[in-house]
């Protein structure tokens, strides 16, 4: 359930998510020995393999908070941004959305290589929801906070990985949408634009909209969550007080604290 964008206000619930669990499939090609060649006449042999990526995932997500998503890779992090988003279905719950959102999933996730910055600041709005007037209304906005200066032109293709980071950033964070998904971003970038970026975080979230981090860098969740969510293999271990979050995620993982740790985890 996805309802228009209205104003909301602090604690009103932004997304509910109910019994979450998506299952997929993938197929594992097998290479047979030369005893098995023979027998097969040289074909051969595929098994299906089942991922349960989320399992039984419940959690809400409120106005005026903003909620950290923690995990090792393939905990289920990205597979939970991505149906929260709309992107892809679940396979069994209930996820309600009440609000526009705007997600920046991946580094340059939607971007088209072959057309210049300024053509992807469009199609990037487009995607999000703006119409061309208010993209040609915001896009100037949008390459000031870049930072691109005359690179905005130039084709996506000869971006850094951090100038992409910059621009896929820039786009999402000036929709001003009311619940705004941002997965492994943040880290993107030199130390200024990172301030940058989590100064404007943390306008977002003096606006009363609801915003959800994914990130490895726990100080940066320490400084702008309200709350942190621990997923594991698919299933929520805890959620609660960014510190008591992360020092317990820590602990499992048997690492102490220091400053490399706590940027990137």
């Amino acid at each position: 359930m996805r309802s228009a964008s209205k104003e909301y206000k602090t604690n009103e619930i932004a997304v509910s998510v109910r019994n979450l669990g998506l299952t997929y499939s993938t197929a594992i090609d097998r290479r047979p020995t030369l005893k098995a060649r023979v027998k097969s006449f040289g074909r051969g042999t595929k098994q299906t393999r089942i991922i349960r990526a989320l399992d039984n995932v419940n959690l809400d997500v409120e106005y005026g908070h903003v909620l950290g998503v923690i995990g090792t890779n393939g905990a289920g992090k990205s597979s939970l941004m991505r149906v929260i988003a709309g992107i892809i279905p679940p396979s069994q719950g209930r996820i309600e959305v009440f609000g526009s959102v705007s997600t920046l999933l991946a580094l340059g996730v939607g971007f088209n290589p072959s057309m210049s910055g300024r053509d992807n600041v469009f199609l990037g709005g487009l995607a999000a929801g703006m119409t061309r007037d208010e993209i040609e209304a915001h896009f100037q906005e949008i390459a000031d906070f870049s930072e691109l200066g005359d690179a905005i032109d130039a084709p996506m293709r000869t971006y850094s990985s951090g100038m992409y980071a910059r621009l896929a950033f820039s786009v999402a964070a000036t929709v001003r949408p009311d619940i705004l998904i941002v997965d492994e971003a943040l880290s993107t970038g030199d130390a200024k634009f990172k301030e940058k970026s989590l100064n404007r975080i943390k306008e977002l979230r003096s606006d009363d909209r609801a915003l959800i981090l994914v990130s490895h860098a726990m100080a940066t969740l320490r400084d702008v969550c309200n709350d942190v969510a621990w997923l594991h293999q698919g299933r929520l271990v805890q959620r609660g007080e960014p510190n008591a979050t992360i020092e317990a995620y820590q602990e499992f993982l048997q690492v102490g604290k220091s400053a490399v740790i706590d940027e990137d985890l």
